[in-house]
């Protein structure tokens, strides 16, 4: 229970994060006329915080804590003891993940949501149908793509289902796409436009892209990047009905003997203890962090953790299964076939979808994902790192700097990465860890990570295409290698809090409400039943859009239960 000494106020809905799976919801109510508070444990940056500066921005605390302050434990595979990690953390400031994501913005597919159904099940994989249809979903994935603002190009994936175009156009491609393109057609394959969360013509009071290249761990200099910091957050504080409070630490949500919540108790910046009532509490503090939360709220009603009476909690954790492979081309042979004009953009922007569903018999399990083409990050340091790995830790001296020469002004780096399906198993899941605790002196959230051996067989033939894709294409590449296949994205995680509607089976209901604390609702990726084979963040702004039209019809009929 929260001390004497806490101050309590009140509000309609209480969410506790700001990203992907909060911020559509504080903006959608707060235009509705709700009063939204918006609690965040990181910080509120702003333009001015956003610099390209590796060092501050890549190693230390700006978006991911230090593990001696604030960890995760992670236990891999078969390993017996939990070690301190910075793994599954996305970002701890206003906005969250999207901030510093890339932006690859993908949809889900129709496979996606009766995977369980069309493939019969797997041993060893607890598959299961979504209780929503992409038709369903369709016009939300429409609505967040023009609120936050997507570009792409509509039409020309044969693989995904929309009825509209995108908000405005792709994004200005590299010459070496269209070096990709021969090659993957000559496959028989169909590249298309990466889409996109970054705007390529002007947004409102947003700039388009620059060109900068440094989308992937950094924050955007000029809301070009279509963060929920520059999209939707402005546009919920412009009700002047949302209030968005940073560096606020959730401790607890309690729940009343009626199984409703009643309050929130966090902690501010300066560690003053608070409570603050509502009629309907969201959390969308991501998978890990949301089913941690929820675990550490027990009580003798819910002795297992809030909402948790069937002991699902935690339980179904997915990632993103990830393969990727690099192609070392010469600068001057790829200018000689392309010219030198444009070779300066950033961006690759193909991607190609055909092998989301593989009909190859010898895989164990169908499901596959997305290659996504694009340069080495332009990061110095990384760059450094990558040469000495490469050369097994051999490389130093003037031998470094020789190499890092070649590579900065004589090479041009393309990749390719893979969003596969992560299969849920028994063995990946979120629990409390007894004996590691944050800086508040609270049990941090201790990761379980086993791989079914079917997503990493699917990942590993993906990343072989991937690599034959880079070898047909003309000039011949240098050095065509993988870099990795069958690993895990962690910044990409669903399931804790799976969504369905057999309340022994799912913690949440199709609406994202939990079957046992009914106003108590979760937005991040938690209510996903599968992970897909696309990142996440797309599915999570949309679904997030669609719960907060429920949670509106509710409070507009005064609803209590």
């Amino acid at each position: 229970m929260p001390t004497a000494t806490a101050q309590r106020d009140e509000a309609d809905v209480v969410v506790i994060g700001s990203g992907a799976g909060g911020a559509p919801v504080a903006a959608a109510l707060a235009e509705a006329g709700a009063k939204v508070v918006v609690l965040e444990k990181g910080p509120y940056y702003t333009l001015r915080d956003f610099t390209h500066d590796e060092v501050a921005i890549c190693m230390r605390d700006f978006f991911v804590p230090y593990p001696h302050e604030d960890p995760h434990t992670i236990v891999k595979g078969e390993e017996q003891r939990a070690k301190r990690t910075r793994e599954g953390w996305t970002s701890q400031c206003v906005g969250g993940g999207t901030v510093h994501m890339s932006g690859f913005t993908y949809r889900l597919h129709e496979q996606d949501f009766k995977l369980a159904t069309l493939t019969g099940g797997l041993a060893g994989a607890d598959i299961a149908d979504w209780p929503i249809t992409l038709e369903e979903l369709e016009p939300w994935y429409d609505l967040a793509e023009a609120r936050v603002g997507i570009s792409g190009k509509a039409g020309i994936n044969p693989f995904e289902r929309r009825k509209r175009p995108f908000p405005m156009p792709p994004l200005a491609a590299h010459p070496i796409s269209k070096l990709v393109d021969e090659a993957a057609q000559s496959m028989g394959l169909h590249p298309f436009p990466t889409p996109r969360a970054i705007v390529s013509r002007a947004l409102g009071n947003r700039p388009p892209c620059n060109q900068c290249g440094f989308c992937g761990e950094y924050g955007c200099e000029n809301n070009a990047k279509s963060s929920v910091l520059a999209s939707l957050i402005p546009a919920a504080e412009a009700t002047g009905r949302c209030d968005i409070r940073s560096g606020c630490m959730v401790k607890r949500i309690v729940a009343d003997d009626q199984d409703r919540v009643r309050s929130v108790e966090y902690v501010d910046r300066e560690n003053r203890p608070h409570q603050i009532q509502a009629r309907a509490v969201v959390l969308a503090a991501t998978a890990i962090e949301s089913a941690r939360l929820l675990l550490l709220s027990s009580s003798a009603r819910f002795p297992q953790g809030l909402a948790n009476k069937t002991g699902l909690v935690g339980k179904n954790l997915t990632f993103s299964t990830f393969g990727k492979g690099t192609g070392i081309f010469d600068k001057q042979a790829l200018m000689a076939k392309l010219g030198k004009e444009n070779f300066d953009l950033p961006f690759v922007q193909r991607s190609i979808q055909d092998h989301y569903w593989i009909a190859d018999k010898s895989l164990p399990f169908p499901k596959g994902g997305t290659y996504n083409f694009l340069f080495h990050h332009p990061n110095a340091i990384n760059a450094g790192l990558r040469m000495v790995k490469d050369a097994d830790y051999a490389l130093w001296g003037q031998a470094l700097k020789d190499r890092l020469r070649e590579y900065f002004h004589d090479e041009l780096w393309l990749e390719f990465e893979i969003f596969g399906e992560f299969l849920p198993t028994a063995g990946t899941f979120v629990d409390l860890d007894p004996e590691v605790t944050d800086r508040w002196g609270l049990p941090v959230a201790r990761i379980h990570v086993k791989h079914h051996p079917a997503d990493e067989a699917v990942n590993t033939w993906m990343t072989r295409r991937g690599l034959e894709i880079l070898k047909a294409m003309e000039p011949k590449a240098k050095k065509v290698e993988a870099w990795t296949w069958g690993s895990t994205t962690f910044h990409l995680q669903q399931g804790t809090c799976r969504f369905g509607d057999d309340p022994a089976k799912s913690v949440l209901d199709r609406n994202c409400q939990s079957h046992e604390v009914k106003n108590l609702y979760v937005t991040d990726g938690s209510f996903m039943p599968t992970s897909g084979g696309v990142p996440c963040t797309p599915t999570i702004l949309a679904n997030a859009f669609r719960v907060a039209e429920q949670i509106r019809r509710r409070l507009v009929g005064r609803e209590s239960e």
